[in-house]
């Protein structure tokens, strides 16, 4: 007999406002408690450092976050001048310094360097594993090790601000896998300064924006006053990009066993111009209500994850 799982069968996306000074882990786990979730994950790790946009999957939801963590982000962030450190941040020892501050003229006349598919070599102090551990617990460690070049793409940098002469606000809008404290460690490199990320803050996180972000306080008084579910967003808010099929109950049936259902031509003739060149991932619906996400093949969808709602 399986065991009762514990929590509710809750399902669905929470775009939170992560605070400073709280693990995205942690964050996850409040959120949990709150809507007494039986699962629940995040798509895309935001540093203690950094607050803004974390979007946290319940239950069914967390079957999509792979969607969104390919997703493109952006965010707000301000340098400092004149120091570098082990983290890349604010909290981390002093390695360097310079009296040396660029000018917004300075800063501006370089960014177009940072801009499309560039190689980046990650922090030290990142989640990448290096032979099975993670690349902060080893420098934390003292073990010295270098993490290779990848190629980033960066959609747009631009300059917000500046403040005084010791602060640069910059925004950027980015692909999968950029990270912001190493585009700082460039910058100031370029420039021939010192730099690291004073303060962090992500914008967005493909449809997940500022707008729609709830603070944990605010949620936790709307668990209060059970009003939890006025949080929620539908599950296929991460599948935002991906085209969506309309399918019988019959065929929502099939689906929802595992079995593949047949098209007709003219729906393979509507969702290949809607699919991007190379991909074949199709969402079935039944009206509001997400059935599977599919793979289209030889005018075919074939199930690839079920989904249990209501």
């Amino acid at each position: 007999m399986a065991r009762r799982k514990k929590g509710d069968a809750v399902s669905g996306w929470l775009c939170l406002d992560k605070p400073y000074d709280l693990t995205s882990t942690s964050a996850v786990t409040r959120v949990r408690r709150a809507f007494n979730a039986q699962k629940a994950g995040h798509a895309g790790t935001l540093d203690p450092l950094a607050t803004g946009i974390l979007p946290i999957a319940l239950g069914e939801a967390t079957k999509t976050v792979p969607f969104l963590v390919d997703a493109d982000k952006a965010y707000r962030f301000t340098i400092q001048w004149g120091r570098n450190t082990t983290t890349l941040d604010r909290e981390g020892e002093t390695t360097g310094t310079s009296d040396l501050r660029p000018t917004r003229d300075e800063v501006e006349a370089v960014l177009s360097e940072f801009v499309g598919e560039v190689d980046q070599i990650p922090p030290n102090y990142s989640a990448i594993k290096v032979d099975g551990e993670r690349a902060y617990d080893l420098a934390r460690e003292g073990v010295e090790f270098e993490l290779a070049t990848r190629k980033v793409n960066i959609h747009a940098l631009r300059v917000l601000e500046t403040p005084d002469v010791d602060h640069v606000v910059l925004e950027m809008e980015c692909g999968k896998g950029t990270y912001v404290r190493a585009v700082v460690r460039d910058l100031a490199a370029r420039l021939g300064t010192c730099g690291h990320v004073d303060q962090l803050r992500r914008t967005r996180v493909g449809r997940f924006t500022e707008d729609a972000a709830i603070s944990l306080e605010t949620l936790e008084n709307l668990s209060y006053e059970a009003r939890l579910s006025e949080a929620l967003l539908p599950v296929e808010t991460a599948l935002d990009d991906i085209p969506a099929l309309a399918v019988t109950d019959e065929d929502a049936f099939r689906l929802a066993q595992g079995r593949a259902i047949v098209l007709l031509p003219r729906q393979v003739e509507t969702l290949k111009a809607e699919l991007t060149p190379g991909d074949r991932t199709v969402s079935a619906m039944v009206g509001e209500r997400l059935v599977a996400l599919c793979e289209m093949r030889a005018g075919r969808l074939n199930p690839v994850r079920v989904f249990q709602l209501t």
